[in-house]
């Protein structure tokens, strides 16, 4: 990076830092709130500390299949903070295997479902720095993982963790610290998590993207589009973790948002572009970290040939819905691409909701990935295609 863009950044981030400051300090900021005495609630903590005095401050192994109740919490209260760091590292033990789930006020279904990985803002099996306001992974290297999303309960709550890996959780490290209270204030939701999975199905004319190999269709009604919400009640979205494996160097974002509020037959809410609803611009391929948004791990392949993560957290503009929501999202325009496609959203309701059936572990398994070989096997049927002229070059 040259030291002309380095000073760019560098002048962004301390704008942004003062610009948080500022506002920080002004009534309704979070740093005025935290200054507000509060009566009647008390700090409690499980963990996995050694009950002993020692110090082995981790799970027992726990084997393929098994689950584990790591938090089991009696009466009203807030969860406000969860850490959790897992051995062997990825690589040796998939965080795309092992499956959070969270219950709500004695249900006996999960209001969260996902992934360890994908929760915490790791995509794939893969491990890398992420910060965000609400979710954070690192320092080092990924392998710290939390949550500082407020998930309030009025009857209880459950947080359980199942291995789905064919190997042994060696050692599992965690927090779950909660507000103890006697009534919660009115009005509070509850946090709900869903991670969704799809290899998305090209049009039958083909990858038709920026018009390259035919004509672009229009759409209008958001038929085929990407669902990574869907859910009855009154609520409000405020975030999503966005993670894509594109098999193709095109560029895999001409994909809008399109949402369906409380019954709408057509979308009221459209984008212009997957890059613009992640508050991006023009196919980026860069790290960059915000607080709301943000792209914490981009290919270093070919165009935009491999994986991306990208987030965006609705903090100060929720997405409201009274009686549902259905958020989608189109895989390329028209959704004419085959994509290897995940995603978690989070949002609130007034009470807590059983999710939709989540994807199986076969179902999710990432794709492998595309490389110069297979790049040189389509260039050799391609060659054959146009007659096998010795002297093809490659965009005859």
């Amino acid at each position: 990076m040259d030291r002309q863009k380095i000073k760019c950044l560098m002048i962004l981030f301390i704008h942004l830092v003062l610009i948080a400051a500022i506002n920080a300090q002004q009534p309704g900021g979070e740093m005025f709130e935290l200054a507000k005495m509060k009566s009647g609630v008390k700090n409690r903590r499980i963990s996995s500390t050694d009950p002993t005095g020692g110090n082995r401050d981790h799970l027992e192994p726990f084997k393929p299949g098994e689950k584990r109740t790591i938090a089991e919490i009696k009466g009203t209260g807030v969860i406000n903070h969860i850490w959790i760091t897992i051995a062997p590292p990825p690589g040796e033990l998939s965080r795309n295997d092992i499956i959070i789930r969270m219950y709500w006020d004695g249900n006996d279904y999960p209001s969260v479902e996902s992934p360890i990985g994908p929760f915490f803002g790791q995509g794939w099996n893969e491990q890398y720095n992420y910060a965000s306001l609400p979710l954070s992974a690192g320092p080092g290297n990924g392998t710290g993982l939390s949550c500082y999303f407020a998930m309030p309960f009025e009857k209880g709550a459950r947080v359980e963790i199942e291995n789905q890996t064919d190997k042994t959780i060696n050692a599992f490290y965690y927090y779950v610290d909660y507000l103890e209270m006697a009534k919660l204030p009115e009005g509070t939701g509850r946090f709900h998590a869903w991670y969704n999975h799809k290899l998305t199905e090209a049009l039958p004319e083909g990858e038709t993207e920026w018009s390259l190999v035919g004509p672009q269709k229009t759409n209008t009604t958001g038929e085929r589009n990407y669902v990574f919400i869907q859910t009855k009640g009154k609520g409000h979205f405020v975030g999503i973790n966005y993670y894509v494996h594109c098999p193709t160097p095109m560029w895999y974002g001409e994909g809008d948002d399109m949402w369906f509020i409380d019954g709408e037959k057509m979308p009221s809410l459209i984008g212009t572009g997957t890059e613009d609803f992640f508050n991006t611009s023009w196919c980026p391929k860069e790290p960059f970290s915000h607080p709301h948004f943000g792209y914490p791990r981009v290919n270093n392949d070919m165009g935009w040939l491999g994986r991306t993560h990208v987030y965006r957290f609705f903090i100060n503009d929720p997405i409201f819905f009274e009686t549902e929501i259905k958020g989608t999202i189109e895989t390329g325009h028209n959704n004419n691409l085959t994509l290897d496609l995940a995603t978690v959203a989070y949002w609130y309701q007034e009470s807590a909701v059983e999710l939709p059936p989540a994807p199986s572990k076969e179902a999710r398994t990432p794709k492998p990935f595309i490389n110069h070989m297979d790049i040189h096997r389509w260039r050799d049927a391609w060659r054959k295609a146009k007659g096998n002229d010795p002297q093809l070059w490659g965009n005859e």
